[in-house]
Order: C-alpha cells, then sequence, then structure tokens
C-alpha cells in the first residue's frame, strides 16, 4: 500500500527550502513508479513524489516506505542524477544531501571545486583557463 507524505514531512522539505533559497519554493505532488531495486529491472513500484524545480533543476524526492526516501535531480531525460545513496530514513536528510549534491554539480559545471589545497595547483598557478 502506498505511504503518502505525511503534513510533517511536507514542512520539512518546504522549510529546508526555504533555508536553502530564502524564500518559499513551490511544491508538487505527484505518483511516480519507479524500480526500488536497480538491480531488478522486472519491479516497478507505484510511490508518492514531491516535486520542485530551481535554478533550471527539477527535484524528486520519492516516498518508498513509511521512513524511506530516495532523492534525484535532473536538467533533462539524458541527465538524471541521484545522491550516490540507496534511501534515507528521514526527508529531512534526504533533502538536504539532494541539494548539497545538485549544489556541487552546479559547481563543477561552472568548473568551480571546492575544498582545493596548494597540493592540486602545479607549481606556477596560471590562473582559470579562460574558455
Amino acid at each position: 500500500m502506498k505511504q503518502e507524505f505525511t503534513d510533517s514531512e511536507v514542512k520539512t522539505v518546504s522549510q529546508t527550502l526555504f533555508e536553502r533559497y530564502g524564500r518559499a519554493v513551490p511544491l508538487q505532488a505527484a505518483d511516480a513508479e519507479i524500480q526500488p531495486d536497480p538491480e531488478n529491472d522486472d519491479e516497478l513500484v507505484d510511490c508518492p513524489v514531491l516535486y520542485w524545480e530551481e535554478r533550471g533543476a527539477h527535484f524528486v524526492v520519492f516516498k518508498l516506505a513509511p521512513s524511506e526516501f530516495r532523492g534525484q535531480f535532473y536538467y533533462n531525460e539524458a541527465a538524471q542524477y541521484g545522491t550516490g545513496k540507496k534511501s534515507f530514513d528521514n526527508v529531512g536528510d534526504c533533502v538536504v544531501t539532494l541539494l548539497q549534491v545538485q549544489s556541487d554539480h552546479e559547481r563543477m559545471m561552472q568548473g568551480i571545486r571546492s575544498g582545493m589545497t596548494s597540493l592540486d595547483f602545479k607549481e606556477e598557478y596560471d590562473g582559470p583557463i579562460v574558455i
């Protein structure tokens, strides 16, 4: 039986997005048919989804079970990304991780690397490559 998002879970997602973007982000409820186990492509399950768009990306959080969530973001059908974790037992952790992964991906696509030290640079630093 499909478990809908609780009011508390929706509120947690909304609050997390407000903290991230500094304003209310509209959420849409939907349903999706997904493979809960990527190794078993024969099994499909209906589950509720929370969806939002921000900064050119589309985000979805799937509720797989009462305390099991999975997050994903995408730019188009060919560019879909997950968190690297099969599932989360807390919707807040799922959304925070999803936002962090998307932010890291966005910076990477812009050529920005965080956490670099002098060891990451060659001896004579010439500045960033301008394309």
